[in-house]
């Protein structure tokens, strides 16, 4: 057997376990459609760019892919691109190479993730995009070497030494793709995994039945609302301590911190609540392995403090050492308002120095129509609107315009059935809804006050639980009801995060602290009269129903972030022209981070003085898991 039919059955038998490896993996449908169109961005990005010898983002997006999304899911979008793009380019035994040198480059992005964490900064993310446009050289030179006759270390080196313009070309372009797509693809594919890791529970036959017994059964008093929703918590502990997304699933850290803060924000001791001789603090102690990634880390630190336990000291760590050396020189965490809000929530109640510049950074992704996105630029959102205010609130900027546009955002989108959609216009559902209720007592205004039609978000709430004292997630669907409870538990006892945490703010001596509550109180009022007055012109002038009820999408968009089938040759001016032009791409690009941390930022005025809130509860939904 000859050395090039040997090194083709070897690649390919290795790049067909590679896809057996990924298939035994089970991944969802969710996690499939995710990987096929990133897969095809991929295939697409590698054509655009093909007058561009091995200029190409595929090495980037395979690796970006296995960085966020884990190994399996990160070769199968290197591996498919490779093979599809090959139609365009044109099949042959490099084709197999190809596939497992892209591959390969998926899984060592998740080797990235598991060696330095999912939190790299922009550079470091284009350093090791632009290695492994060398490594992809590497292999490809390989291909060519078993080629082309007798393998030997001295003809390779020679075949690697004709070859360096073009790695160099791939390196280069892949360094300048990550650098101006690279942290914001991280964003997008990130936000897309947390939303996969939520399992929703199954309903069989005999469940449905007994839903439509309780449909067709009377609405439960308002007033057993918080105590209902107690007790159904307490029914769906786990042995272990911990709590699953329903009653009987499996514990996990994501839904045992939500029904801490649930507990403690009705008014109940987590601590006090056992099966088994053991609490659901029992449960976050013995898995604390498993508090790793940022959100997670967030989550527990808030579901410790509500207990009055110390996060600084918990199962041999200190989750907000641990918190606070993730923070980026600009204030954020993790790129994301979603993230740096519950960061400030999380650090607030221990007098972490340093929040208000995390605040401050907060503010500045404040979007025009007065909402705040889950990212920078992104979407406006019910559930990060909230949670900003929550945090701007915990950080001591209440009062400050950021805040009363953030007020009149949520104001303006609340849906003709009291409820909050996920995004403006989206059917209302109860997460939402808690956020924005949440949101809005951390601002310091009334709830009832912002309602259409007579209906409020709390009755909203209230209307959705169900006879077992869980509440539903909407009217269409009841998912992941012990989440889903926790987190209304909080809206409904008017309990913002951090819980029992009450901010100060700085104020000018020259204002008393009876001066800050009298003006806070009287901002209240003016804005309930304002609310009055819209109902007012809205009743003459529209006729507004409750909206459709359903689950809301998670839309996401995918931004942009290879070597060609055979080597072009005797183009190695225009390759080394285009090496010019990436190194002063990048040129261009550091002097101008440069400048922008040089350039002097504006003096903060004083913030407002402090108004007395409720006592305080954890992050967004789907925030960190």
């Amino acid at each position: 057997m000859s050395w090039p039919l040997a090194s083709l059955l070897v690649v390919a038998l290795a790049v067909g376990l590679g896809f057996v490896w990924y298939e035994r993996s089970h991944p969802p449908a969710k996690v499939l459609s995710l990987v096929a169109a990133l897969a095809a961005l991929a295939t697409v990005g590698r054509i655009a760019f093909a007058a561009f010898p091995n200029v190409k983002p595929t090495t980037d997006i395979a690796l970006l892919a296995g960085y966020t999304l884990g190994p399996a899911p990160g070769f199968a979008v290197g591996a498919v691109a490779a093979l599809v793009s090959n139609f365009f380019f044109g099949q042959g035994p490099w084709t197999p190479w190809q596939m497992a040198a892209w591959g390969l480059t998926g899984v060592a992005g998740a080797l990235l993730a598991a060696a330095a964490g999912r939190n790299l900064g922009r550079v470091p993310l284009a350093a090791a995009c632009a290695l492994a446009g060398l490594v992809f050289g590497a292999i490809m030179d390989l291909f060519t070497l078993l080629q082309t006759g007798t393998p030997s270390v001295g003809r390779y080196l020679a075949i690697s030494a004709t070859s360096v313009p073009f790695n160099v070309a791939h390196a280069t372009g892949n360094l300048v793709f990550c650098l101006v797509a690279g942290p914001s693809f991280v964003r997008t594919l990130d936000r897309c995994r947390r939303r996969f890791e939520v399992r929703w529970v199954a309903v069989g036959a005999a469940t449905a039945v007994a839903l439509a017994c309780v449909l067709a059964a009377p609405a439960r008093a308002p007033a057993s609302a918080l105590g209902d929703g107690v007790a159904y918590l307490r029914g769906a502990q786990n042995a272990d301590g911990g709590f699953g997304a329903a009653a009987g699933q499996p514990s996990s850290q994501l839904y045992t911190g939500w029904a801490v803060l649930g507990l403690r924000g009705a008014g109940s001791d987590p601590q006090s609540v056992r099966r088994g001789g053991r609490s659901p603090i029992d449960y976050m102690r013995e898995h604390a392995g498993a508090i790793t990634d940022l959100g997670s880390i967030e989550r527990s630190a808030l579901a410790l403090e509500a207990v009055g336990l110390s996060p600084t000291s918990f199962a041999g760590r200190d989750l907000i050492g641990a918190l606070m050396a993730r923070r980026s020189g600009d204030g954020s965490f993790g790129g994301t308002v979603n993230l740096t809000v519950f960061a400030v929530l999380a650090a607030a109640p221990v007098h972490q120095p340093g929040l208000d510049a995390s605040a401050r950074w907060i503010e500045r992704q404040q979007n025009s129509d007065g909402g705040f996105g889950f990212a920078p630029g992104a979407t406006s959102d019910i559930d990060d609107t909230g949670g900003a205010l929550e945090a701007l609130t915990a950080a001591g900027l209440r009062g400050d315009a950021a805040e009363q546009r953030a007020v009149r955002f949520l104001e303006a989108n609340q849906n003709g059935d009291g409820g909050f959609g996920q995004q403006p216009g989206e059917s209302s559902n109860v997460q939402s809804a808690a956020w924005a209720v949440q949101g809005l007592v951390a601002a310091g205004v009334d709830p009832a006050s912002a309602s259409r039609g007579g209906r409020d978000a709390i009755g909203y709430i209230e209307s959705l639980v169900e006879r077992n004292g869980s509440i539903r997630y909407s009217s269409g669907t009841a998912q992941t009801p012990v989440w889903v409870t926790s987190q209304a538990l909080d809206a409904l006892a008017r309990a913002p995060l951090p819980l029992g945490f009450v901010p100060t703010v700085a104020h000018s001596g020259s204002t008393s602290a009876a001066q800050a509550a009298a003006a806070a109180t009287a901002r209240t009022k003016a804005r309930q009269r304002a609310a009055a007055r819209r109902r007012a012109r809205r009743r003459h002038t529209t006729t507004e129903g409750a909206s459709a009820a359903g689950v809301p999408d998670a839309p996401f968009t995918v931004a942009p972030s290879t070597r060609s089938a055979a080597r072009v040759h005797g183009s190695g001016g225009l390759t080394w022209l285009f090496v010019g032009i990436g190194l002063a791409l990048v040129a261009a690009f550091a002097a101008w981070r440069i400048l922008r941390r040089r350039r002097p930022r504006l003096p903060v005025p004083p913030a407002p003085a402090p108004f007395a809130a409720p006592p305080a509860g954890d992050e967004l939904r789907p925030g960190p898991g």
